[in-house]
């Protein structure tokens, strides 16, 4: 946590990457609500080098209304690092609540959140009971994430249907800021560092403005970073799939040596032999790019750089 002079309860992380439009309305609506909750609070908008007119809009707001903190980062890191940098400048003292600010998950809920929240659990996590204003394609290939992201878990149990949405208390926040890695799920790693859980169910709402950069390659590219980042599933894989082909080769040699001896060696048919020699290149391209993978990710950790660089830290005067 960021070591400044004034602490608040609750602090609410809002990363933000283009949300000029719906910023005001999202702070009326997130203001309403905290209000009604009766505890010091402060919310952290981290701008996660937006290319319209976010950064003006937080200005305004931090003009107007003194609960507003904004870190403001050198360019574009991701939302996951744009998540950690506003845990890592957040000064609730009791809990931090995780929110996105396009109001699909609505502010409403939070006041649900807290309701939940007591000294035996340390996360009550929004849990999606229905996703409006999405389409089938991305409905079907969302459960179909979760399913899976839970199974290659291993020991790491990934509620489903869960986004970042939450709230979690400050001792799973101090922990949750040791783990430094550059390749970040924040879903698994808030599973990761355990402690009780509750869950809360809401209706998702459809985007109110602007648009969303999740496009279909994002979240593809989002799930391969959760499958990597939790699971060696992909490596086991290849090496069953490479065993199992081994073994079928040997068979097979074995058949064509039969065979020869039995009936002589006419001239085999090039098209299966070229379907062998393609399928057998393939499986060991595709083995390769996953071990790619990770010694990709295992290179940029190594680096050791800097998750984020900030160019701007404005904390909430009040």
């Amino acid at each position: 946590m960021t070591e400044t002079s004034s602490q608040k309860d609750i602090s609410v992380i809002v990363p933000c990457y283009n949300e000029e439009e719906v910023l005001s309305i999202f702070h009326q609506r997130l203001s309403a609500v905290m209000q009604k909750i009766g505890m010091s609070w402060e919310v952290v908008y981290v701008n996660d080098g937006s290319r319209d007119q976010t950064l003006t809009a937080m200005n305004v707001l931090a003009n107007r209304d003194k609960h507003v903190s904004i870190v403001n980062l050198s360019r574009n890191f991701g939302k996951e690092i744009a998540l950690t940098a506003g845990l890592d400048h957040a000064r609730g003292t009791r809990g931090v609540i995780v929110i996105d600010a396009d109001l699909q998950d609505p502010p409403e809920v939070i006041a649900d959140l807290v309701a939940a929240w007591n000294e035996d659990v340390d996360t009550v996590y929004a849990q999606r009971n229905t996703r409006e204003g999405e389409s089938a394609l991305k409905k079907l290939t969302a459960w179909m994430f979760y399913r899976l992201i839970k199974r290659l878990g291993n020991k790491v149990v990934i509620p489903p249907d869960t986004g970042d949405f939450r709230l979690v208390s400050r001792r799973l926040v101090d922990n949750l800021l040791l783990l430094r890695e550059r390749h970040r799920f924040m879903k698994g790693l808030f599973a990761w560092v355990g402690f009780p859980t509750r869950a809360v169910l809401y209706d998702r709402a459809p985007r109110t403005g602007g648009k969303s950069s999740f496009n279909y390659w994002s979240l593809w590219n989002f799930a391969l970073e959760g499958i990597t980042s939790f699971s060696v599933l992909p490596l086991q894989i290849g090496t069953y799939m490479g065993l199992i082909i081994s073994i079928l080769s040997v068979l097979y040699g074995f058949w064509i040596v039969a065979r020869t001896l039995l009936f002589g060696n006419p001239v085999a048919g090039y098209p299966s032999l070229m379907a062998v020699i393609l399928f057998m290149g393939g499986v060991q391209l595709m083995t390769i790019g996953i071990i790619g993978e990770y010694v990709g990710r295992i290179f940029n950790e190594t680096k050791n750089r800097p998750l984020y660089l900030v160019e701007k830290y404005q904390p909430a005067s009040e």
